[in-house]
């Protein structure tokens, strides 16, 4: 009896032992714990970085790309502009830039519009305040910003955000790591002369006029502008100096219409002019309002009063300096008069009226 237990007990320790041997075994990488089916116990699971290939974790995020839209009329040597330009970018950890130029049949609209789709993360327009306004044009309402790199004659936009003039490098170093601000954009509509034509719609940015300062800018072409700079605007201005005044009415908002005579009259976004002067002392490009001058000077004589009054930034009203604070406002003239809009002439027209798109254009600055 003692040996058949004896027996029994021998057997039963040596298939405990071999169920044991079996539970242990290594060779397939099991764990007890899994042997027997039971879950979260035993080798950890491998961290997931193990199951990524080699170099995976160490990949850079793609470098951001700017589209430089340049209007090469402006510039003796593109081609060394255009390696100033790729050197910075490079230098502030962007990509090498997209290099478009301007055309004379697409100043800028087409190929901004183009960029943005290419994947540009900012568009900067490198040229004067035209191109700024083309390229512009193609960006109202996005959240893509304007960069911009003044290489024209006067660079309004840019002086009165206060931005580097005098240095591409410089501006390039705002445009790439600045900040973004939300400026103001005015919307004009402009009735030409022509029975069968109808109205046109544009955007400004600095100031939209109709008359004497219209006439200073179609009396500035491209090549004296390059050669002698803003004095251009002077010398233009003083060759139309003697102009004939017209008759002409114009509404503000939703006040009573008036009539003046004038030589000019100047809607304006921002106020600054060159040479540190300010046409309108109250403009702001953030404000979400527009401003008005109308200039009304008789003769030489009573030029010298306006150029008086601009300068000592008097703003009350006076029978030769008219300002005034708007939303909207409409002009329509006695006869046709020439169109100028931040500093390009589009023809001329007998009536316009504008209004304005509040903080509709992202533009970076310091």
């Amino acid at each position: 009896m003692l040996t058949d237990t004896a027996g029994r007990i021998a057997i039963g320790a040596i298939a405990l032992l071999l169920l044991l041997a079996w539970l242990l075994r290594s060779a397939s990488g099991d764990t007890i714990a899994q042997a027997v089916g039971v879950r979260g116990f035993g080798r950890r699971r491998p961290p997931r970085e193990h199951f990524r290939p080699v170099g995976a974790d160490t990949s850079e995020a793609p470098k951001r790309v700017a589209a430089i839209i340049v209007n090469p009329t402006k510039f003796d040597n593109v081609d060394a502009v255009r390696t100033q330009v790729t050197k910075g970018c490079l230098a502030a950890g962007w990509a090498e830039p997209l290099w478009v130029e301007t055309t004379a049949q697409d100043p800028g609209t087409g190929q901004a519009r183009q960029a943005v789709l290419d994947g540009a993360a900012l568009i900067c327009p490198l040229g004067g305040d035209g191109t700024v306004r083309a390229v512009a044009a193609a960006l109202v309402g996005t959240e893509t910003p304007v960069g911009l790199l003044p290489g024209g004659t006067a660079n309004l936009l840019a002086r009165n955000l206060s931005l580097p003039m005098d240095s591409l490098d410089g501006a390039l170093k705002v445009a790439l790591t600045g900040q973004n601000k939300r400026i103001d954009v005015g919307r004009l509509t402009v009735d030409h002369a022509g029975e069968h034509e109808r109205p046109k719609e544009y955007i400004f940015l600095i100031m939209a006029g109709i008359g004497f300062d219209a006439a200073i800018m179609a009396g500035a072409p491209e090549r004296l502008k390059k050669t002698v700079g803003p004095l251009a605007y002077t010398f233009s201005g003083a060759k139309n100096l003697r102009g004939p005044q017209f008759k002409v009415r114009i509404r503000v908002d939703d006040e009573p219409e008036f009539s003046r005579r004038a030589r000019t009259v100047v809607i304006g976004n921002c106020g600054k002019l060159t040479g540190g002067l300010v046409l309108m002392p109250h403009a702001q490009v953030d404000d979400g309002w527009l401003d008005a001058i109308i200039l009304s000077p008789v003769g030489v004589v009573g030029w010298v009063a306006v150029a008086a009054r601009v300068v000592s930034q008097k703003r009350k009203g006076h029978r030769r300096v008219d300002h005034h604070r708007l939303k909207s406002v409409s002009i329509h003239c006695d006869h046709p008069e020439a169109v100028q809009i931040d500093g390009d002439t589009v023809g001329r027209a007998r009536s316009l009226s504008a209004t304005v798109d509040p903080l509709a254009l992202v533009v970076r600055v310091g």
